[in-house]
């Protein structure tokens, strides 16, 4: 009999990474050897363990679940990587995938199919969600420029045009440049409906 596939669970909701590792240690070849609860805690984690797949989720405290799979694929190639969220978003999915992740599947997805997703992955194979691969396909890519996602971003709490430009250490006429790109490319009637729209298309 061939050892498990040993899994590392990253999510920041303690009740769901525990209902998630509870059905996956009921699969006979699957075994969770790690458990964290925020993005940057991952890499250590899968140093410390060697997990052949991780299951990261993508909103974490100290690192969000794409900026973590490209670390895991920088600091440890030979573990996979398959994206379990709440969040479809079709940009996230674009990100993920270019950050180096294996997977990428919602997490109202049966446990069966999940289980059989980690095999999968750790096979070698791909793994995405149909609906959000069409959905991602429909959407394209961002419009944003990096400069205008980060500027967006900063931009999400409603601070001032003064306080976006000390936070992405740009000028004010910079910052008002970048936001009216934004607007106009997310066919926006203001930057808090930008930041609206990105946010639901996953591009910030």
């Amino acid at each position: 009999m061939s050892a498990p596939i040993r899994v590392l669970l990253a999510d920041d909701q303690d009740l769901v990474r525990g209902a998630l590792a509870a059905l996956l240690s009921l699969e006979h070849d699957l075994e969770v050897v790690a458990e964290v609860g925020r993005g940057d805690e991952v890499v250590d984690a899968v140093r410390r363990t060697g997990p052949d797949v991780a299951l990261l989720d993508v909103e974490m405290p100290g690192l969000d679940g794409i900026a973590a799979t490209a670390a895991v694929r920088a600091a440890c190639p030979g573990t996979r990587v398959l994206i379990v969220t709440t969040f479809g978003r079709p940009g996230y999915l674009r990100r993920a995938i270019q950050a180096g992740a294996d997977g990428f599947v919602v997490k109202n997805t049966p446990a069966t199919q999940l289980a059989d997703a980690v095999r999968r992955v750790h096979a070698g194979l791909r793994v995405v969600d149909a609906t959000l691969a069409l959905d991602s396909f429909v959407a394209g890519e961002s419009p944003l420029t990096p400069r205008e996602t980060d500027v967006l971003r900063a931009a999400q709490d409603g601070a001032s045009v003064a306080t976006i430009a000390r936070r992405v250490s740009l000028s004010e006429g910079t910052v008002r440049n970048h936001l009216s790109a934004a607007i106009g490319k997310t066919e926006a009637a203001n930057r808090a409906e930008a930041a609206r729209i990105a946010e639901s298309n996953g591009w910030l």
